[in-house]
């Protein structure tokens, strides 16, 4: 870990996204490269208002901030970049209950995940790093249906029914915190494989020059025979951003190449490779080398932040 550490607080890094968007993954990958025991995780999920069946009762959705303690998320962000503790409500995914609340110490990193993180100005003023995880569509119902099926005790026709209900929701709540973000990270099946929903994904990275991204040359011209690809763009709202495009059949000699560079502009972080870019349960455990290189390129703004690099 850094020894030269200048920040005298916790760094916080958000990651926001609809249902099933893959933040969970991303963040344990995080988490992993910069010591466990260095970061704690929150999942605004916890900050639901009403438990399951209350909110279907209600006929709301857990993507409506009025459905979700909005006031008492932002007051716990503020509290955790002060270095203070927080006692934290759990929202049981496995059957929607409310349980009792968690006594949080803050630590070096702050992860928090979820689906409303961006959304008051007090908020998003408190992270130092934005992350916005937009998968194609078609892969996230994928992704959802899957996971709630196998883990949260639905059916496939709950999941389904649900998708129909939150589309509004989605739109209106979360999609326009996009724009708050610093990367936006998009994973989407390679065109010789429009089935791919696993390790083969490709994914593009829209980099905002909100912040001073690494100079990512030297990975671009290794990558040069293997679909990777960076390029000036213009983002959804007209205004200009880097992309970078990392195609999903990069082949694993290529790949660790890449990630070695990576690791070589982050070397105050631990070295922990073995959980790097891996997703599923445990008995079907995948490497995706699309993942390993946006959990890296999201860590390295994590240590330069600790370190000063970043403006606060």
């Amino acid at each position: 870990m850094p020894t030269n550490r200048l920040a005298d607080r916790p760094i916080i890094l958000g990651i926001v996204g609809d249902s099933a968007a893959g933040k969970t993954t991303l963040t344990q990958g995080i988490a992993n490269i910069l010591g466990d025991e260095r970061v704690v995780t929150i999942c605004t999920d916890d900050y639901h208002r009403y438990d399951r069946e209350e909110r279907r009762k209600r006929g709301v959705t857990a993507l409506d901030p009025q459905a979700n303690h909005i006031d008492i998320l932002e007051q716990h962000i503020q509290l955790l970049r002060q270095g203070r503790p927080i006692l934290k409500p759990v929202y049981n995914h496995d059957d929607g209950t409310l349980m009792a609340p968690e006594y949080i110490e803050p630590r070096e990193y702050i992860i928090i995940e979820g689906l409303l993180g961006y959304t008051t100005r007090a908020m998003r003023d408190c992270y130092d790093v934005k992350v916005y995880l937009e998968p194609v569509e078609d892969l996230r119902v994928h992704w959802k249906i899957s996971r709630d099926t196998a883990l949260r005790g639905y059916t496939r026709a709950d999941v389904i029914d649900s998708l129909s209900g939150r589309g509004k929701s989605s739109a209106r709540y979360i999609h326009p915190q996009r724009t708050f973000a610093d990367m936006v990270v998009h994973f989407f099946p390679p065109e010789e494989n429009e089935d791919e929903t696993g390790a083969g994904l490709s994914v593009r990275h829209t980099l905002r020059p909100t912040l001073p991204h690494p100079d990512l040359s030297p990975i671009i011209e290794a990558g040069a025979k293997a679909g990777i690809k960076l390029e000036l763009s213009r983002d959804t709202d007209g205004k200009p951003v880097d992309v970078l495009d990392i195609q999903g059949n990069i082949g694993v000699r290529r790949a660790g190449g890449m990630e070695d560079l990576l690791w070589n502009l982050i070397p105050e972080a631990q070295y922990l490779r073995d959980e790097l870019g891996r997703f599923g349960e445990d008995d079907e455990r995948q490497v995706s080398h699309t993942l390993a290189l946006s959990q890296l390129l999201i860590t390295y703004h994590m240590v330069k932040a600790a370190l000063g690099h970043h403006a606060v």
